[in-house]
């Protein structure tokens, strides 16, 4: 049966442990095994949604901080609950990781490959110590090493959130790329103890090894074409301003519906 969970990145930096951080990136993933096929959809941090046990309305990226201050390990619970009531699809399990997994991972598998037809010039890109450090990515084809290509997926500078999830799709696509491409899977499964070990501090996940060993092994075969993605973007968005001043998203509910089908397939609610 379809098998759908959440994939985050926490805004965490290096000697910061705990889970109660904001999530930086979402992106649901769903494997539906029937119709051999992958759906893949990024949600914007600043959709403005309801929070179960909440009554008032907060950004989409908020209930894993809540979730955490209201009993530690019950973060990863809300923000499932959180997006389920709101998107609208039963989720089975997440998977979180911070900024230092996403490098070590790219660096792992030797750097991405990407391809971008405009520039990226972003002088007040956040480093890793909440300083500044300029990212500028000129137009073209670039390898990119572990820190650069966390740059690359986190920038938002002159553009919009919109765009960031699609170049976060755009690194995704990428990693999956160079190990198929280089036949790196046999090696990283000899790998696969000792680099959970390695991870381990930085990625959480319901899931166990195996099971994540399984559904990699099982999503390498999909057909390109049959991976369908997806953002919510401004066409299923309407902007809006809190009272106390702030810019979030409200989600066009009427709408939403065909972006979910189209992306995930018509059963996706099942």
């Amino acid at each position: 049966s379809r098998f759908t969970m959440i994939f985050v990145c926490l805004d965490r930096r290096p000697g910061e442990t705990v889970l109660a951080y904001r999530t930086d990136t979402m992106m649901l993933l769903s494997i539906d095994p029937i119709n051999d096929s992958i759906g893949i959809l990024s949600i914007p941090r600043d959709l403005y949604v309801q929070v179960p046990g909440y009554t008032e309305l907060q950004r989409i990226n908020t209930p894993m901080v809540f979730g955490e201050s209201r009993q530690p390990g019950y973060g990863p619970t809300l923000l499932m609950q959180t997006v389920q009531l709101n998107i609208g699809i039963r989720i089975h399990d997440y998977v979180a990781v911070d900024f230092q997994a996403f490098i070590d991972i790219v660096e792992l598998i030797g750097g991405i490959d990407i391809e971008i037809d405009y520039t990226i010039n972003d002088p007040q890109y956040p480093n890793m110590s909440y300083g500044y450090d300029p990212f500028y990515l000129p137009a073209g084809s670039h390898h990119l090493a572990g820190y650069d290509a966390l740059r690359f997926a986190r920038t938002r500078h002159g553009s919009s959130d919109i765009q960031r999830a699609e170049r976060q799709q755009q690194a995704i696509f990428a990693i999956r790329d160079r190990v198929l491409r280089l036949d790196m899977i046999p090696q990283l499964l000899v790998q696969a103890p000792a680099l959970w070990n390695t991870l381990s501090d930085n990625v959480y996940t319901g899931l166990s090894l195996e099971q994540i060993i399984q559904l990699g092994l099982y999503a390498k075969d999909i057909d390109l074409d049959n991976i369908k993605t997806g953002v919510i973007d401004f066409s299923y968005l309407q902007g809006y301003t809190t009272e106390s001043g702030a810019s979030v998203l409200i989600p066009n509910r009427s709408r939403l519906g065909s972006l979910m089908s189209e992306v995930f397939g018509s059963g996706y609610s099942e």
